[in-house]
């Protein structure tokens, strides 16, 4: 095939990704969460870039366990969350400024290090007149200044504390320039010496780190940003993110060394990549440990509608094999997923040898199903609320109590959870940031012959705003429908971009795809026009690669279709491919693993 030798391999094929489990109940008395995760993004506090109306908005995420809770920061929210559960999450509102800052200049990509027993906060500069804030009690909102205007500043900075006790700080935002480290004194915050270049993208080499939708560089060189440092028996895995926040393709990378500022190599591919899916992309993170020392990945996802930086968060599974790889798990990583404290300390071992531990295996059951709607405006169609694309909404005439979707599964299934991710339109031209008074009302209900309905969840008392609410049933439901009902919408229209039914079909699981070939570029090795036999019976396929066979840690999930153009590959490197295909009913096995040159 046109030069390209392929060969078989074996390799560990998981015969089934999602098992059903009995699990622990999480302390809210759910067990699972779905990304993007459900907190109360803050409107857009960009003014320049408000033309097509206000949305809501953030990236650039730290999450760090503190004292038994978890904080997370963000872009541009004025304030932090906190949580028990890493699903509950209270947003505490705190200005991170000088006084003489404009309201709308919030903290912008911030880091997030722990000093000690001290929380440290500071946010991205380019002068070196910001403060650094520290708390002992951020449960309690109570901080003050650390150092009143930090000397060497730094856009996209991230503090990392190593074993003994010395404190660095990386930074770097730049398609030009490359990323930087430096020791600082842990008493007076000053630069012990002068910062270190640490590595510039090197997308002649490296597929993945060419800026545009479809890796071309055709508009921007790419840009390495979003620093974070982990260290794991003794090695320093630092993560970058690249190439741009607006694309599909915007993914965490990776540089290893046995030294914090210096002998950096990369990782041929990123950490956490989400190209495909509902809603995509997987740069710009963090990773941090839960209360049982499991690891985890929170990054920025790409929504990109009203504005090029209208983006969200997502948190997946990450840890280390036994081989010291570190890896992100975000195979169907906007499916429901377990929280930690349903698998606490049993999480062990490569990251293949326990897939089935990070998801209960509840499918999505209303791809492009039939929909009926109270109402639409425009050209906002109701098939837009099915598509699995948070790009594209349905909206209704009004934001009246009343206005509803139906959702048909297309047979009666087994419902075990929902998830109702709001869209923005027509929202108050004032909104502008934090808005905690604001909240969604609505009803869910479930059928099975579309006449007599069930209440599944009521939400007409809430008080809580649920962008992208994920409502877990106690007990799983039979349906053939389900229907949101709106009672209360906090700001413009009804609108959904997805309405997102999982648990499991009545039918069989599809097929294994039969034929799998991937032809790698004979000009460009970084790319490969990857295509298979379409089947039936699947509505998606799940592509998984990595530069070893038993290491296929990265995917990219593919929706009717059966060819895909990809373009992530390090030039340098053999590549292992595998394939798996999708329906409401479950997962085939997946192909034998095959090598390409």
């Amino acid at each position: 095939m046109s030069g390209i030798k392929k060969t078989i391999v074996f390799s560990l094929v998981i015969s089934s990704f999602f098992c059903v489990a009995q699990i622990a109940t999480a302390q809210s008395g759910r067990a699972t969460y779905c990304n993007p995760i459900n907190i109360d993004y803050g409107y857009t506090p960009i003014p320049n870039f408000s033309e097509w109306g206000r949305h809501r908005a953030t990236a650039d995420p730290v999450i760090v366990n503190y004292k038994g809770d978890y904080y997370l920061f963000s872009t541009n929210q004025w304030g932090y969350w906190h949580s028990p559960d890493m699903l509950n999450w209270t947003f505490h509102n705190r200005l991170f400024l000088r006084p003489w800052n404009k309201a709308y200049d919030e903290l912008c990509a911030p880091a997030v290090g722990i000093v000690g027993d001290t929380m440290i906060v500071f946010g991205s500069t380019y002068t070196n007149n910001f403060t650094i804030w520290m708390s002992t009690n951020p449960k309690a909102n109570e901080w003050k200044p650390l150092v009143d205007s930090f000397d060497i500043g730094g856009w996209d900075p991230s503090f990392f504390t190593d074993d003994d006790g010395r404190l660095y700080m990386y930074n770097g935002s730049s398609n030009r320039y490359p990323f930087y480290g430096v020791e600082l004194d842990r008493k007076t915050f000053k630069p012990k010496g002068t910062r270190k270049e640490i590595y510039v993208l090197e997308a002649w080499r490296y597929g993945w780190q060419r800026f545009g939708e479809y890796m071309d560089d055709t508009f921007l060189d790419g840009f390495i940003e979003g620093s974070h440092m982990t260290k794991y028996k003794g090695k320093y895995y630092l993560q970058y993110g690249a190439p741009g926040t607006e694309m599909s393709g915007y993914a965490d990378g990776l540089l290893m060394s046995r030294h914090p500022l210096e002998g950096f190599a990369a990782v041929s591919d990123p950490l956490s990549f989400k190209p495909g899916g509902y809603a995509r992309g997987a740069g710009h993170g963090a990773t941090f440990q839960d209360h049982w020392n499991n690891y985890w990945h929170v990054s920025t996802m790409v929504v990109n509608v009203k504005n090029n930086f209208e983006r969200r968060l997502g948190i997946w599974p990450t840890g280390f094999d036994k081989d010291d790889v570190m890896w992100s798990n975000t195979a169907y990583g906007d499916y429901p997923t377990f929280l930690p404290a349903v698998y606490g300390p049993q999480r062990k071992g490569n990251a293949l040898d326990y897939n089935a531990a990070f998801q209960p295996g509840w499918m999505l059951l209303n791809y492009k199903k039939p929909v009926q709607v109270s109402s639409m405006l425009g050209g906002f169609s109701a098939n837009h609320a099915v598509d699995e694309n948070i790009k594209t909404y349905w909206s209704a005439a009004t934001s009246n109590a009343g206005e509803y979707l139906i959702s048909d599964l297309g047979a009666v299934s087994t419902v075990h959870a929902v998830q109702i991710n709001y869209a923005d339109q027509d929202v108050d031209s004032n909104r502008l940031g934090k808005y905690n008074a604001q909240f969604h009302q609505y009803m869910l209900y479930a059928s099975v012959d579309g006449r007599k309905w069930t209440v599944i969840a009521d939400k007409r008392n809430n008080q809580t705003d649920v962008p992208h609410d994920y409502v877990e049933l106690t007990q799983p439901v039979k349906a053939r429908y389900i229907k949101h009902e709106n009672i209360h919408m906090p700001t413009g229209k009804y609108a959904l971009s997805g309405l997102r039914v999982f648990g499991f079909g009545a039918g069989a699981k599809p097929k294994p795809v039969s034929q799998f070939m991937v032809l790698r570029g004979e000009k460009d090795k970084r790319g490969a026009w990857i295509r298979w036999s379409p089947s039936n019976d699947a509505y998606a396929y799940v592509i998984y690669y990595g530069t070893h066979p038993d290491k296929l840690y990265n995917s990219v999930m593919v929706h009717d279709a059966n060819e895909y153009w990809f373009k992530a590959m390090d030039k340098e490197k053999t590549y292992y491919f595998s394939i798996e295909a999708v329906n409401e009913n479950g997962i085939s096995e997946r192909l034998k693993t095959i090598q390409v040159n």
